[in-house]
């Protein structure tokens, strides 16, 4: 490639996404409890500290392709980017996901803002063909769906 005066001042930006196991391998997702299962084989030791969040990414087959950890909070709260999960599940080709976050206090109630942010991602998932099929809030010993509760 020549050199010009404007590639000495670009970055090269690569995108990439490797998966591991094969679809036939794939956990297929059915019910909000094999989602809270999932989030639960996934999270960190931590659930009773701080809160953290999660997204998991699927196929058109709701087949489970990979997981990522999208922010780790304080006991009160995390801060959710729409870009930062919009760019991961752009970059894995995901058709659907799932979100789930905790809440230290073993309260599984959504805030406000957990419905906030639930309607935002679920309203840019739709513009972006990414369907957003449930968000759970866990708790140690329990757990809340709102696609269960209606509240997607």
């Amino acid at each position: 490639m020549q050199q010009n005066v404007f590639t000495s001042y670009l970055s090269e930006i690569q995108v990439s996404y490797k998966s591991k196991v094969k679809t036939s391998q794939m956990r297929q997702l059915a019910s909000s409890k094999d989602a809270e299962e999932a989030f639960r084989s996934i999270w960190s030791e931590n659930m009773e500290f701080y809160e953290e969040f999660y997204i998991i990414l699927l196929n058109r087959a709701n087949k489970m392709m990979g997981w990522y950890l999208v922010s780790q909070g304080g006991t009160s709260g995390t801060v959710v980017d729409p870009k930062i999960i919009f760019s991961v599940a752009l970059k894995g080709h995901a058709c659907g996901l799932l979100l789930a976050h905790n809440h230290p206090s073993g309260n599984v109630k959504p805030s406000q803002n957990d419905i906030d942010l639930t309607k935002k991602l679920v309203a840019g998932g739709k513009l972006l063909e990414i369907a957003v099929l449930d968000h759970i809030i866990l708790s140690a010993e329990n757990y809340l769906s709102f696609a269960d509760e209606s509240l997607l």
